[in-house]
């Protein structure tokens, strides 16, 4: 049986070798380990031989990584940032569901409103960046129709400059 196969008869979970989680995301091996160095991932295991190995949280983490970085363009710093919330997230929730202590309780809250703020205030900078952009596209498409339309009347268009 291959690595990262499972026995039918077998109820431990996948664990991959860093070469496969790569192969299996698209990304390289550098990045995986790079990750792990910047502490954005910590592999699930590691085998006899010392080599890394990977369960499905760590995949979904990384497809998470992966989805930050390339579809919102978040920097590797603001991952990082996001992530450590999520986890202080879970740990809250646990904690909260553990306590009966009222004061504790609110202290959980306003921790986790903070990190629900932090997250918010960063997608809408994302957000608003990505709004400037389109709006300046639009209004270079815009121009470049006018220019079109001019030519298609048989006139002359103000500037011939096609990239403004």
């Amino acid at each position: 049986m291959a690595s990262g196969e499972l026995d039918p008869g077998d109820r431990s979970p996948r664990l991959l070798k860093i070469a496969e989680v790569a192969d299996e995301l698209g990304l390289t091996t550098r990045a995986v380990r790079y990750y792990e160095e910047l502490g954005l991932l910590k592999p699930a295991a590691r085998s006899e031989g010392s080599y890394r190995l990977f369960d499905d949280d760590d995949l979904e983490r990384l497809r998470f990584i992966r989805g930050l970085r390339d579809d919102a363009g978040f920097s590797l710093a603001e991952i990082g940032r996001m992530l450590e919330d999520e986890e202080a997230r879970e740990r809250n929730r646990a904690r909260f569901r553990t306590t009966t202590d009222l004061e504790e309780r609110r202290t959980i809250l306003r921790d986790a409103l903070i990190r629900v703020d932090r997250q918010h205030v960063s997608l809408l900078g994302k957000a608003d960046r990505i709004a400037a952009m389109i709006s300046e596209v639009e209004s270079r498409r815009d121009h470049l129709q006018r220019h079109l339309a001019d030519l298609e009347a048989g006139r002359t268009p103000r500037h011939a400059d096609p990239g403004s």
